[in-house]
């Protein structure tokens, strides 16, 4: 069997980095010359080379502007970086949906990674993408998102070809070259999947507090014939595991550890956004929810909690993380968000149930534990019920904690069943 042909796919923003991006194509075709280079502009202002494969009027016309380069460069910065994304956006989802790319790079300062990072967040996870930027070394977190982009530090910046950049340059063409084989050898291989597995897919959200009972119940589903996915529930993780339901890669979903919605509320590092709980609801994924490590809220190292939060019951995990004890109120508020978003989406609620941990929803929940409160638990779960009802979605109280192995067994064999009630 001949090998793959291999396209890589280049954004560029070439009225003002022609050169780099000339030599990053350069090094792409040094390390395999067979390599089809797409160059795509997505620069302000038109540029010419026999180099470019797209052009920037390509690009602004798939984005949907129907004026002339005059009208385009009047454009306000932010509405020319929308046209220009939405544009690139399309032209590459045309490419990746006819195969006709296996993997994508780009150069950039925060205005080029902007609009790299926005095309790049659009492909699915494990289609190798790589960014070489200035904003590297940051926070990097609203460009990632819940994505596999690859981040690669520029050191110095991308206005100019000197020995830094050019190392720089060539080792991220060596890293996207050996992405692109890897990655088309393995869709080749396995019949034009991302992922090869012939088991069933579960998510199951986790954190440090819900431990032993994820384990548990991880255990029991891969010794049952289960692909599991363990997503540490810290924001990224939480929006990674709506991303793959998204995506149509997860048969079921055990949501033990819900703690990113109280982050949501409260302030806290750890926050998913309002499109948590969401996704399998909307897809019709079998679901089992709780109420895993709702009882607190994450911030970094204890002079970072605010003032305002201090007195509460607080407790250092670890150096760099520091927890408070969710209130009445909040837990009262988080029951409701739980049942609204659940209620509000769900197409199958037959496939979605609600598990209450009623001896504790963490490891610091329990009795003896400095977060053990049956008051702020007991208004959590009134909220849930009460918001739950008339939704034909199953409520299951337990007399257990959440790390229980017997809960956890449980929790995995009624997931399994309604995997099975899908078909």
């Amino acid at each position: 069997m001949s090998p793959p042909i291999i396209s890589i796919a280049v954004i560029g923003t070439l009225d003002t980095k022609l050169d780099e991006f000339l030599y990053l194509r350069s090094q792409i075709l040094e390390n395999d010359p067979s390599i089809n280079v797409i160059l795509i502009d997505a620069g302000r202002s038109a540029v010419e080379h026999e180099a470019i494969t797209v052009t920037q009027r390509e690009v602004v016309d798939a984005g949907g502007f129907r004026g002339d380069e005059d009208d385009f460069m009047l454009l306000p910065r932010g509405d020319l970086i929308k046209t220009t994304t939405k544009g690139v956006i399309k032209v590459v989802a045309q490419l990746k949906d006819n195969e006709e790319i296996q993997a994508i790079i780009s150069l950039g300062g925060s205005g080029g990674t902007s609009i790299s990072s926005a095309v790049m967040r659009e492909l699915p996870v494990t289609f190798p993408k790589l960014i070489v930027s200035t904003v590297a070394s940051s926070n990097v977190s609203s460009y990632v998102a819940e994505t596999d982009i690859t981040m690669m530090y520029s050191v110095v910046d991308i206005a100019g070809l000197n020995e830094v950049l050019k190392a720089v340059i060539q080792n991220a063409a060596a890293a996207i070259v050996g992405m692109a084989k890897a990655y088309a050898n393995k869709i080749s291989n396995d019949g034009h999947r991302d992922i090869k597995t012939t088991k069933k897919g579960i998510g199951i959200t986790m954190f440090g507090v819900t431990t032993k009972g994820v384990d548990a119940a991880r255990r029991w589903l891969e010794s049952h014939g289960f692909e599991v996915y363990v997503f540490h529930a810290t924001g990224s993780g939480g929006r990674s595991m709506e991303r793959l339901a998204k995506e149509g890669r997860l048969h079921g979903i055990l949501d033990l550890t819900t703690t990113e919605l109280a982050d949501e509320l409260v302030g806290g590092v750890f926050n998913a956004g309002s499109s948590r709980l969401t996704a399998a609801a909307k897809a019709g994924i079998p679901q089992i929810v709780s109420v895993g490590a709702l009882d607190m809220v994450n911030f970094g190292p204890r002079d970072t909690v605010p003032k305002e939060l201090r007195d509460r019951r607080l407790v250092e995990h670890n150096p760099s993380v520091t927890i408070i004890r969710t209130t009445e109120q909040e837990c009262e508020e988080l029951g409701k968000r739980v049942a609204q978003r659940l209620k509000e989406n769900c197409v199958r609620p037959d496939l979605t149930e609600v598990w209450l941990p009623l001896r504790g929803i963490s490891a610091l929940d329990v009795e003896g534990q400095p977060f053990h409160d049956k008051s702020c638990d007991g208004f959590l779960f009134k909220a849930i019920k009460i918001g739950l009802e008339g939704s034909g979605i199953l409520i299951k109280e337990l007399d257990a904690d959440i790390n229980d192995p017997g809960w956890s067994e449980s929790i995995a064999k009624r997931l399994s069943e309604l995997i099975d009630l899908k078909g």
